[in-house]
């Protein structure tokens, strides 16, 4: 993880126009979003439970689609791409779940080695970056062992190192820190934002740890009974 990411674009990497969200009940989730993140941002995401966080990041990560407005990503409006075009887009972003979604079968090196053969790269193409990726999340020691042999905060920097592995140009990571003790939160926030720095990589984090949003300093959305809040630090655009 030592290449610089490319210079940032005017265009917007996220963008959110009008944006609401219903599931199959009349319950309005996510009411009349707008959002606007330049790329190589670093933004948390925060409020009560069953405020809307996951949903919302559901429809960043492309998992669902609005039920109003739009969804622009990297200057792409979603709704108007064929489902080949979904697929490519879906490549440039990674996710970290908050329960990690590892497979048990599979070694660390192959968990983390699983995007890059499902699109076809072969061991030789991806071993050397596969394995300095897992150094660089803490995990060299660890390389073979399964994620049941693994610590909480061991799986979720696997989870992390393999939402990595294909360079994503946004990384959504949903309450990643929810399963692990405060020194341990600490470092996976450092490891977001050396991502951040690093590959000028977009970032949205949700979490509800005040403390740690706090102590990061960075721009923070406010969802509350589905309805977006910024504070002064937010205004990007």
């Amino acid at each position: 993880m030592t290449e610089e990411g490319p210079p940032l674009s005017g265009e917007p990497a996220v963008e959110l126009n009008g944006v609401s969200l219903r599931y199959d009940t009349a319950d309005t989730i996510l009411s009349d979003l707008d959002i606007r993140l330049k790329p190589g941002t670093f933004t948390f995401l925060t409020g009560p439970s069953g405020a809307g966080k996951s949903s919302l990041l559901k429809l960043l990560y492309l998992a669902h689609a609005p039920s109003e407005g739009e969804v622009r990503l990297f200057g792409q409006r979603t709704a108007d791409l064929s489902r080949k075009q979904l697929s490519a887009l879906r490549r440039r972003i990674g996710v970290v779940f908050q329960d990690f979604r590892l497979l048990e079968h599979l070694t660390a090196f192959e968990n983390v080695a699983l995007p890059l053969r499902v699109s076809g790269e072969k061991p030789e193409q991806y071993t050397d970056e596969v394995v300095d990726l897992i150094r660089w999340v803490g995990l060299g020691a660890r390389i073979n062992a399964f994620p049941q042999a693994l610590s909480g905060g061991e799986q979720q920097r696997l989870a992390i190192a393999r939402a990595l592995i294909n360079k994503p140009d946004l990384l959504i990571a949903d309450e990643p820190t929810g399963n692990v003790d405060p020194d341990m939160a600490r470092r996976i926030f450092r490891l977001f934002i050396e991502l951040n720095r690093r590959l000028n990589t977009t970032v949205i984090i949700a979490t509800h740890d005040m403390h740690l949003i706090r102590e990061f300093n960075s721009p923070v959305l406010k969802l509350q009974d589905g309805l977006l809040f910024a504070d002064s630090a937010y205004e990007q655009a």
